[in-house]
């Protein structure tokens, strides 16, 4: 015994302990690097935070450090602690992605991940964080449904595949789930029909972006499970860097004005064609523009300010930002203002604790337009506008609006003047996360996130409005005037427990393991209140005396969903065999409140493998620098439809208080299930001049949910089921970077995406018809049809031949009595284009988008503008002299379908980069950013980048087009100062 003392006693006196961490050239840490003793075969490799702890010999005097895509560096043993930088062989390959609860180089990624730093961000007015990547990353296609500021967006991720359950993806910010849920309060206002809905991530100040990351396939997203379906982006938020406090500050001013009008007769084309058609009535002798008249040049001011810094123990982060949007139309706008704090600490002598905390406080102020997605005959603000008639003027001689009580005819000012509708939205999202390293391998973390948001929203039309809605038809301001009041609660939160494990077993082969438990719940209730007449001549906001509308015509209505809870148990196994050969393997467990109780829990399970062929012996391609294969499948789950879908639903009568079903319960209601299978390729050649990936996917949904009208003896009730049927994707991406000129003072990187899908439903037992269309002479009209064998959404109407010259009237196949599939609505082509030119300090940006293949139908040319008009109101200017006869009914056909082809100079920026003034001045860059700086489209509309809500029973609609807010061209000039 005391031998083997002496023995260990000697041996710990020939050895010492030393530490440190490994970084690239940005500071970031590089995990799994080898760390040896020059010499010997003694070494450890680096955990995932790029720490390390090993034994070394006394004598030993120099660390060997190397990493796969780093050049090896020899470090000089000083002293107990070593740090080491590595020197980036390939930056690329060797970039960090977040994926799903951690992070991997892309060199080891095996599924479908994009990345897309703050760098390459979309600049401009960028109010959400899915537009900063639009038409950045293929597969991925972001739609603003309007140019309303702080409007919704459409983010889709390989096509169409859901019938009911919608198809945005699921957004994960620092870890916080944001399900897509929002407190904005959406009325329908009385009169106008319901208004567009906005963008739940508006919360968000882009500044503060540091990465977002898009998981595309099965393999990087069914770790997430029930909630993958539709992809997953991940917003990972700018953290602090240790060293002196850094201070970033930027602000921006910018005006606006409308990307295109859509073209109506002027005065003169108008009492031209009122003679061409012998109407001796609507000439009123005036000259006017009514879209001009509700139009402005609007102001743009945005601002922001950033403080961190810290030590190595501890890092911070605080921002605080504001923005005032004015829209285009005359009093409408966004302001929002947020504040954000988040730091990052590591505790005890051992470093081995942390704690990481992050919070956003958000405040939004909307101000709408009287602007709806499914605007009567009486119109909204846009459509009254276009249909005011030019010879008519829009005001008295006293300046009083020209207005008149027939309940058909409204003044477009009436809308501007007489109409007020205010959102006020508070967002608090935030996360604590403690952790902890048992081992330099081994590492547990818990975290708490949640979001809360609450939104009011008041809204009146005065009693002056010639609505007939608004009120008794005549003079009687008393029985005339509305107010409504909402007010919605959302709250959700998440708790994430993971257990990471990092070893390399032997010399070849490295293991990682992820092992998680995941519990979120959400809650959502509101209110509504609504009151008409009775309001006189208050001259008041009407929301805030409500109490004075007549009692016969006041209603009250609150809601409180159902809780939703999600339970969760997931695995992701890692295996890295040489650098080269890859193998990844998820599985998650999904237990939903949502689901019937005989299929609560859902399972997905994904594999996924790679391999860096280039890095073989026998690979001996010269001008192939890198050249990676991959392929992957897995099933994801899709569960985003309405809390309580499996259970009995009842609603209270507000007449007589008596309850009625409205849905009833089935107890075998299961999960939305996608098969996804993906085969990639990712290539560098030419000194790394080009570079690029190629992915070929599928994407095979089933067991649709949808909502059944239910059958006898319980009519007019509705059941949940898992419809028969299938909807295929199938596509390539494709991404190509190229460095064209890479010299000191001169550079030109050029970059292009695009992404080709098909899209197919098969197998439903019955057709689904979807696409509202709305105006006059549509009550009760659908336009698209799900049926098999068709792609989904596709548009099913009369087939329309032309103008019958010798009676004026249309020519329909048929005589329009049968229907037919008239066109896809989802674009076959999405396409993306970016490119830099830099001569010393100064450079140019430029960001394209654009998508072709599809049709849209122009709801706003069927309806607002018809031929009828004419000796009332206004028409396109399409039909000046076509021939075509004033008794041609309103009809919808295929007229309407036109091509939704479109390229996009989305944004456009040219910067100087003064660089470093003085000791204090660390960085100065001045720009110029044009927005939607051109359009090249044959479409008639504002825009073809456009997508009204036009959803029947929930079904969603694709590419109708009905008087939506018009886009605007910006031009923006800012600053950005760091010290």
């Amino acid at each position: 015994m005391f031998s083997v003392f002496v023995l260990v006693a000697f041996a710990s006196a020939q050895t010492k302990t030393i530490t440190g961490k490994v970084t690239d050239p940005k500071g970031e840490a590089v995990p799994s690097a080898t760390v040896t003793v020059k010499g010997t075969k003694t070494s450890t490799s680096t955990g995932n935070d790029g720490t390390f702890r090993l034994a070394v010999p006394s004598n030993a005097t120099t660390l060997v450090i190397s990493s796969v895509g780093y050049t090896s560096t020899e470090v000089s043993i000083s002293g107990d602690v070593v740090n080491a930088t590595l020197e980036v062989a390939n930056e690329a390959l060797n970039e960090v992605v977040v994926i799903g609860y951690g992070t991997q180089r892309k060199r080891d990624l095996t599924g479908a991940v994009a990345s897309v730093k703050a760098k390459d961000f979309n600049q401009g007015v960028q109010i959400a964080p899915d537009q900063l990547i639009q038409g950045k990353v293929a597969g991925v296609q972001v739609i603003n449904n309007s140019g309303q500021p702080g409007g919704a967006t459409t983010f889709k991720i390989r096509g169409n595949s859901s019938l009911r359950t919608g198809n945005q993806p699921l957004f994960v910010i620092d870890g916080v789930i944001v399900d897509g849920s929002s407190a904005r309060p959406g009325l329908s206002v009385t009169g106008l029909g319901s208004t567009p809905d906005g963008n739940p991530l508006n919360f968000i100040n882009p500044n503060d972006i540091a990465s977002i990351d898009v998981l595309k396939d099965a393999s990087a997203t069914a770790i997430y499970g029930s909630r993958g379906a539709n992809g997953v982006v991940i917003v990972t938020t700018k953290k602090g860097q240790s060293g002196t406090p850094k201070v970033e500050l930027s602000g921006s001013y910018g005006v606006s004005s409308i990307l295109r009008k859509i073209e109506v007769l002027n005065a003169t084309e108008y009492r031209q064609s009122l003679q061409d058609y012998s109407l001796t009535a609507g000439n009123y002798n005036a000259d006017v523009d009514a879209y001009d008249a509700i139009l402005t040049t609007a102001n743009t001011l945005n601002g922001s300010l950033a403080v961190s810094g810290g030590s190595e123990s501890a890092r911070y982060r605080v921002s605080v930002g504001y923005l005032d949007q004015e829209g285009i139309i005359k009093n409408t706008g966004f302001k929002k203002l947020t504040a954000g704090i988040n730091s990052t600490m590591k505790l005890l002598k051992s470093k081995r604790a942390g704690l990481d905390f992050n919070l956003v406080v958000s405040q939004q102020n909307e101000t709408l337009g009287a602007i709806s997605n499914n605007a009567g005959f009486t119109g909204n603000v846009l459509s009254t506008a276009l249909q005011w008639n030019p010879t008519r003027a829009l005001r008295k001689p006293d300046g009083s609006i020209n207005n008149y009580f027939d309940g058909s005819t409204l003044n477009p000012l009436e809308f501007i003047e007489g109409y007020n509708d205010k959102i006020l939205s508070t967002n608090v999202v935030g996360s604590v996360a403690p952790s902890f390293k048992f081992t330099d391998n081994l590492e547990y973390k818990l975290i708490y996130g949640f979001n809360y948001g609450s939104g009011e929203r008041r809204t009146s039309i005065r009693n002056w409005v010639n609505l007939e809605e608004n009120g008794i038809n005549g003079t009687n301001p008393n029985g005339r005037g509305t107010a409504a009041i909402g007010n919605n609660q959302l709250l959700t939160q998440t708790v994430t427990q993971t257990l990471n494990y990092n070893k390399r077993i032997g010399k070849e082969l490295n293991f990682t393991g992820l092992l998680g438990y995941e519990y979120f719940r959400k809650e959502n209730k509101g209110s509504n209140l609504f009151a008409r007449g009775g309001f006189g001549y208050l001259d008041l906001d009407y929301t805030d005396v409500i109490e004075a509308g007549l009692n016969s015509n006041k209603r009250f209505y609150s809601f409180n969903n159902p809780v939703e809870e999600i339970r969760s148990f997931f695995t992701r196994l890692n295996f890295d065999y040489k650098s080269k050969y890859y193998l990844t393997a998820t599985f998650r467990a999904d237990g939903s409140s949502k689901f019937g109780s005989n299929n609560r829990y859902g399972f997905f399970p994904s594999f996924s493998a790679g391999w860096n062929l280039s890095d073989e012996d026998f690979f001996d391609v010269s001008f192939i620098n890198s050249l990676k294969l991959r392929g992957g499948w897995g099933i994801t789950g899709n569960q985003e439809f309405p809390a309580g879908a499996s259970l009995a639903r009842y609603v209270l009568n507000e007449n007589n208080g008596g309850i009625s079903q409205v849905q009833l319960p089935n107890a075998d209601l299961k999960w939305q299930q996608d098969a996804q299978a993906n085969i990639g390729i990712d290539f560098s050649m030419f000194n790394r001049k080009l570079s690029g990936t190629i992915d070929l996917f599928s994407r095979n949904t089933k067991q649709l949910l949808f909502p059944s009208i239910s059958p006898q003896p319980s009519p007019g009730t509705t059941i949940w089921k898992n419809l028969d049927g299938e909807v295929m994707n199938k596509g390539i991406e494709i991404t190509l970077n190229a460095a064209i000129v890479s010299k000191q003072d001169f550079s030109w990187d050029f970059g292009v995406n695009a992404t080709f899908v098909k899209n197919e439903v098969s197998g439903l037992p019955a057709p689904i018809q979807t696409g509202e269309l709305n105006g006059q002479g549509m009550s009760g009209t659908l336009s698209q049809l799900i049926t098999n064998g068709q792609p989904i959404n596709t548009f099913y109407t009369r087939d329309f031949r032309g103008i019958d010259k010798a009676t004026g009237q249309s020519i329909y196949v048929n005589d329009g009595n049968i229907f037919y599939f008239m066109g896809n609505p989802n674009p076959t082509t999405v396409l993306g284009i970016s490119t830099t030119v830099s001569y010393k300090k100064l450079s140019l940006t430029a960001n394209l988008n654009g998508a072709f293949g599809h049709v849209l139908y122009n709801n706003t040319a069927n309806s607002v503008l018809p031929i009828g008009n004419l000796g009332t109101r206004n028409i396109a200017k399409a039909l000046y002299k076509n021939g075509e006869s004033i008794t041609n009914p309103i009809t919808s056909s295929s007229r309407y379908l036109e091509k939704g082809d479109y390229l996009k100079a989305a944004n456009t920026t040219l910067s100087y980069k003064f660089g470093s003034i003085g000791k204090e001045i660390s960085g100065i860059t001045v720009y110029v950013t044009a927005q939607n700086l051109f359009l090249l489209t044959k479409y008639n509309g504002f825009d073809p980048e456009v997508n009204t809500d036009k959803q029947v029973n929930g079904i969603p609609s694709v590419g109708i087009d009905y008087i939506g807010y018009p886009s605007a061209r910006t031009f923006l000039f800012g600053v950005n100062v760091s010290f």
